[in-house]
């Protein structure tokens, strides 16, 4: 079985188990909190280490979330490291946030931006964005800022891109006239 299929057999099991005792929203969030935390390296390092003891690990992801996520999360984060799945953490977090996401009919949208966006131009991306992603859906809005885009914006929504960006229109006229 790949790890992508262990992961998600995973993250199906928590998301039952948070339907079960009404904790979806706070799991989900307890989701979210995590990946966080997985941008610091030594954690994504300790997680993955064949190394370190399981009680260990149990004992540093208790220590940094003790108090930040709720007992269900944490238990079932024990019994992860407990069977020794704990370097799929990282998976079942995203293939949570993935069920979750198409269990509540959420679409996950980034937008990426050389300045900040106003509120109106938010307003009109979303209108467009909706009518992409189905007016059915809720709208979950990730936004960026990079500099180098120079103007205008990039959308990414599931395996979709529409970059509308002043650096690819550049990166466009350039590559027609290299090649005329």
């Amino acid at each position: 079985m790949s790890v992508s299929q262990v992961a998600s057999r995973y993250a199906k099991s928590l998301l039952d188990l948070a339907i079960d005792q009404k904790k979806t929203e706070a799991v989900r969030g307890d989701m979210a909190v995590f990946k966080e935390a997985l941008k610091s390296r030594d954690l994504v390092l300790l997680l993955k280490s064949p190394i370190i003891f399981p009680d260990k690990k149990i004992a540093a992801l208790r220590a940094v979330f003790e108090g930040k996520l709720d007992t269900l999360t944490m238990s079932f984060f024990d019994l992860t490291i407990k069977k020794g799945r704990e370097s799929l953490l990282v998976d079942i977090a995203d293939q949570f946030t993935e069920q979750y996401n198409t269990l509540f009919n959420i679409a996950l949208v980034k937008v990426t931006s050389a300045a900040p966006l106003d509120e109106a131009t938010t307003n009109i991306i979303l209108d467009k964005i909706k009518g992409l992603v189905g007016s059915d859906k809720q709208i979950q809005l990730e936004t960026a800022l990079n500099p180098d885009l120079i103007g205008g914006f990039i959308i990414q929504y599931a395996d979709r891109l529409y970059d509308s960006s002043v650096a690819y229109q550049l990166n466009k006229l350039k590559q027609t006239l290299t090649h005329n």
